[in-house]
Parts: structure tokens; C-alpha cells; sequence
């Protein structure tokens, strides 16, 4: 079935293209976040424990929310966590770091994510994507103030 959502295939494309660079940084960060949730010690332990709690729980329900988008364009989401990782800078770590170090990568994924959502934004621009222009906002907006918080933790 065609879709008629007022852009043009190429349009379409443009922003699920960008979206789909989002989901992959945003899965790479989960990933790590959760990682740490399990492995962080020290005197922080019920602190970050329960921080990166609900960092990962918020980023996992913006997967969802990425990937809706990206089917809404008329586009497939990746479906596996190979596709996602392809697209991402955040790499995994080798070994577990200690509290302060995840503190560090955390807010470093963060900015990666809001670097990710403001390209995102200027692509949707082009496109004449208002929908995805609010998603991408969204997302710089909540890494930025996690990032933040996250600095402001070391």
C-alpha cells in the first residue's frame, strides 16, 4: 500500500536513514548502560545501581519509540543487534571499568546520542519531517540533561 504522509520517498528515506542512526546509538548505549547496572561496585554501588536503572529503562522505551517511527516512514527498523551496532560510534567495552570510568562512558554515549539526534534534526528539516524533527528534540533534549546529570555524578 502507498503511503501519502505529505513527503516524498526520497524524504521518507532521508529521515528513516537518520532515525535509524539514532536507534543504533541508542542500542549501543543501552547495551552498555545495562552492562554496567549489573557490574558496577564500590561505595556508589546502590547509587549508580539504581541510576543506570533508569537510564537503561528509559532508553529502551526510546527504541521503541525510534523504531515506530522508522515503520510510520514506510521503512524496516534493523532487527537485530548487529544491524543496531553497525550504526553506532558507542563501541562495547572490553572488560568491566570501575564506577567512575562508567560514569565517564555513560556520558560520553549520551553526547553521542544528542550528536546523533541533532544531525537527525537538520536531515528531518530537509525533509519537511516535522514528526521526526519532535523525536529527534526529544532525544537530543533528555541525553544532554542525562549527560549532564552524569558529569555532575563525578
Amino acid at each position: 500500500m502507498s503511503i501519502d504522509i505529505g513527503m516524498s520517498d526520497k524524504a521518507r528515506k532521508a529521515s528513516a536513514d537518520a532515525l535509524k542512526d539514532l536507534l543504533g546509538e541508542t542500542y549501543a548505549l543501552y547495551v552498555k548502560t545495562h552492562g554496567y547496572h549489573w557490574n558496577v561496585t564500590g561505595p556508589r554501588f546502590n547509587s549508580l545501581h539504581a541510576m543506570f536503572m533508569t537510564q537503561y529503562t528509559e532508553l529502551w522505551t526510546a527504541l521503541d519509540e525510534l523504531a515506530e517511527r522508522i515503520r510510520a516512514l514506510g521503512h524496516f527498523a534493523p532487527g537485530s543487534s548487529g544491524e543496531m551496532m553497525e550504526r553506532a560510534t558507542i563501541k562495547p567495552d572490553n572488560g568491566v571499568p570501575d564506577a567512575d570510568e562508567m560514569v565517564k562512558n555513560l556520558a560520553a554515549g549520551h553526547e553521542a546520542v544528542a550528536r546523533a539526534a541533532k544531525k537527525g534534526i537538520a536531515i528531518a528539516e530537509e525533509a519537511d519531517d516535522p514528526v521526526s524533527v519532535d523525536l529527534f528534540t526529544q532525544r537530543a533534549q533528555i541525553a544532554e540533561k542525562t549527560a549532564w546529570m552524569l558529569r555532575a555524578s563525578v
